[in-house]
Order: structure tokens, then C-alpha cells, then sequence
């Protein structure tokens, strides 16, 4: 296991942006208006994503912002719902209508190299905002855009890719899914692999709603930790990378029989709307203390049974699958996931695992962690009890800890 440091927060830098632009689909598309499952309408939050692409020969004498503005406009032809904008309907429920306005397009150039951003670029991005730059009256929910991409160019003829969407049209594996098709329409397709599927009805819930089992993600609980959940005093956040060694190692702790649990009900091929459903479990921090880690393995276990079986399964199908990673066909990237991983203010505490390939080059997953300074200490000293990592005997001094 990795504790990486995180991305250089002394970073300054020059961008030179060029006006947003509107990009409609490259051909006429339906004027409609389409519902929205009731999981999207759940949702109501923008999500960024960021890509770093190193130079590569595949890229030579190609200029990424013309390749993937051209590609945009031919992938939202397939797409045209993101084109669009959300609207409230009946209920003050969303629904879109496909007006054809298209996304926002970004062209910039930075005064930088890729190296300037370490050899593995993680979240936390204290210089978020310059590569993807919050065009304003962009950022709501209704009437606004639905894709709001930005693509800067680099001194070393690298360049980053980043993007954000609104999370009542998709979730993480649909945008992917999106990105995927731009990347296919960039190398010259003329229509995705896979075509994009509405359907949305499929995920909506059952009407007289009936409850059979207890759901502990919608209580109420009393915070008491006098605010600190929601403040950031106090608060500390490092990333874990877990590599294939210590991913083995981990599984030695845990029985064979809550190694692999895997629910895949069936969506149709395609299929882009949000497929997740919030699940929790209850427990006392006593027994989660004096029980070994299957015990809390077990819990989450159930919940996710609960979340995918009986009641809910009739309420929503769920799409539970493995995020992959999205290449746009202009060499390979060296980061893909969310930008903002660590709650920021106002707003409720959320993570993401993200694959990442570290600085030898090893492939593994990301895992940003976000806990109260003492008990970030704590956690390292057990997480490398149980890994037995002897190379990092010193572990505060090695440690680089954000304190937010």
C-alpha cells in the first residue's frame, strides 16, 4: 500500500481560456421531451471528471480540442437528450427536453507541464478550477447545460480532459459510456458500438409503493460529533493506493464465502440513466470494535442483498458493475475518475474508489479517505498492522496529510 502525497497544492499556473462555445449535435435531432426514471430525479448534483493525457506518437500532429470538439458533436447526434435541458414537470418532477442546444465547450492552453503535476495526479485539485472553469449560470438544474467540458492543451504537447455532468441524466458507468462512444466517434466511426438506450420507465418505482423491510438510510440521526461531519476543522484526507498485493493480502482476512458477491439484474445494453440506490447499515461502534473485520463485512453484505433483492428489486433495477476506464483514443490516460473526492462545504460527505496507474506503473485503485486527524492515525497504524508493510516502519514521518 501506497499513502500518496497529495497533488502539488503550490501549483500556479497560467490559463488562457477561450470563450465557451455551444456544441449542438452535428445533424437535426427529435424535439421531445423525455421522463426521467425516479432514481435520476434523486440526483440533483453536478459530478466533474478529469483525464490527464500524457503525448504519445498516436497524437502527433493531431489537435486534441478540434478532435474531441468534432467528436462531441457527432456523439450528442446519438445522444441528443444531453443536448438539452432539464425542465419541471407534474410533482416537481424533472423531465428533459431535447431542445438541441447542445453542451459547453471550453478551448485553453496552459502554461504548464503534465510533470508539474506529479507522477500520479490524484484528488484532491486545489487548482480545480482552472482546468475546468464554472461558466456562469451553467451550474444549475434547470435550464442550463447538461455537459460542461473544458480541454487543455499543455507545454508538452499533453493535454487534460475534463468534464462535468449533471447527475439526473446519468451516473458514472453511463458517462463513461458517453465518453467511450466520443472516443469511437474521434477514431472515425459513424455511430457508436453501442447505442445509447432511454428507457427510463424501467427504473421507476412501483405505484401503490409497498415497504418489507426496515431502511436505515432514511433516518434521521442526531449529529454528534458537534459539526465536524459537515466542517472541515479538525478534519484530515490522504489517498490510499491499494495495488494487487495488497488487494491479495487484504482478501486473506476475509472468508471465501463474502470474497465475491455480484448483482447484475437485467438492463437493457445501453442503458445510460442512474442504476445506483442509496443502502446503510446499523451497528454499535462496541461490536465493531470487538468483532473481527467479517463482522462488518457481513453487515454490508446484507445491506446490499436489501438493496438489490425483495422490494427494491421490484422498485429498481439496479446496474451494479465496475466502473471502467474510458480512453478518447488519444493515447492513454495517466488519471481517470472524479475530480472532487472530499466533501466540500455545505454539502453532504460522498466518495469514489478510482483507478489509477501509480508512478511504476503498477494498476490498482485509489481510495480517498476523510476522518477526523487522531482517527486518521489511528486508521494508518491499524491498515498497516494488517498489511504487515514493514518498509514504512516510520509511518507519521512518511505520512503527507492534508488538513483541511
Amino acid at each position: 500500500m501506497a499513502i500518496l502525497a497529495p497533488s502539488p497544492t503550490s501549483l500556479v499556473f497560467k490559463v488562457r481560456r477561450c470563450e465557451p462555445q455551444l456544441i449542438a449535435p452535428a445533424k437535426p435531432t427529435p424535439h421531445e421531451f423525455k421522463p426521467l426514471s425516479d432514481v435520476d430525479d434523486v440526483e440533483r448534483c453536478q459530478i466533474p471528471v478529469i483525464q490527464f493525457y500524457r503525448f504519445d506518437h498516436s497524437m502527433q500532429g493531431k489537435d486534441p480540442v478540434i478532435v474531441i470538439r468534432e467528436a462531441l458533436a457527432q456523439t450528442l447526434v446519438f445522444y441528443y437528450p444531453f443536448a438539452g435541458r432539464l425542465r419541471e414537470g407534474p410533482d416537481s418532477k424533472f423531465i428533459v427536453e431535447c431542445t438541441g442546444e447542445g453542451a459547453i465547450f471550453i478551448e485553453a492552453d496552459a502554461d504548464v507541464t503534465l510533470d508539474h503535476f506529479g507522477d500520479a495526479p490524484h484528488p484532491p485539485f486545489s487548482f480545480m478550477d482552472e482546468l475546468l472553469f464554472d461558466v456562469p449560470g451553467s451550474g444549475g438544474m434547470l435550464n442550463c447545460p447538461l455537459l460542461l467540458i473544458q480541454v487543455t492543451r499543455l507545454k508538452c504537447s499533453s493535454f487534460i480532459f475534463a468534464l462535468r455532468f449533471n447527475h439526473v441524466m446519468t451516473d458514472g458507468i453511463g458517462i463513461v459510456q458517453f465518453m467511450n462512444a466520443m472516443g469511437e466517434m474521434a477514431q472515425g466511426a459513424t455511430a457508436p458500438s453501442i447505442l445509447p438506450v432511454w428507457q427510463r420507465d424501467l427504473l421507476n418505482a412501483r405505484d401503490p409503493p409497498r415497504v418489507t423491510c426496515t431502511h436505515y438510510e432514511f433516518d434521521e440521526v442526531a449529529d454528534t460529533n458537534g459539526g465536524l461531519s459537515k466542517a472541515s476543522n479538525g478534519m484530515a484526507c490522504c489517498s490510499f493506493f491499494f495495488g494487487s498485493t495488497q488487494i491479495s493480502t487484504i482478501r486473506k482476512f476475509i472468508p471465501h464465502y463474502l470474497q465475491k458477491y455480484r448483482f447484475c439484474p437485467p438492463l437493457p445494453a445501453g442503458y445510460y440513466g442512474n442504476a445506483i440506490v442509496a443502502s446503510a447499515i446499523l451497528t454499535a461502534a462496541v461490536k465493531l470494535c470487538q468483532n473481527p473485520i467479517e463482522y462488518a463485512l457481513e453487515l454490508v453484505k446484507t445491506a446490499k442483498a436489501n438493496a438489490s433483492h425483495g422490494e427494491v428489486l421490484h422498485c429498481f433495477r439496479l446496474d451494479k458493475c465496475e466502473i471502467q476506464r474510458c480512453e478518447l483514443w488519444l493515447g492513454k490516460s495517466c488519471l481517470w475518475g472524479i475530480a472532487k473526492v472530499f466533501p466540500e462545504p455545505n454539502k453532504e460527505p460522498i466518495n469514489f474508489y478510482i483507478p489509477l496507474k501509480n508512478s511504476k506503473g503498477d494498476n490498482g485503485i485509489l481510495v480517498p479517505v476523510y476522518l477526523q486527524s487522531l482517527a486518521m492515525e489511528r486508521f494508518l497504524k491499524e491498515l498497516h498492522c494488517m498489511l504487515k508493510d514493514q518498509s514504512d516502519s516510520n509511518l507519521m514521518s512518511k505520512l503527507i496529510i492534508s488538513s483541511l
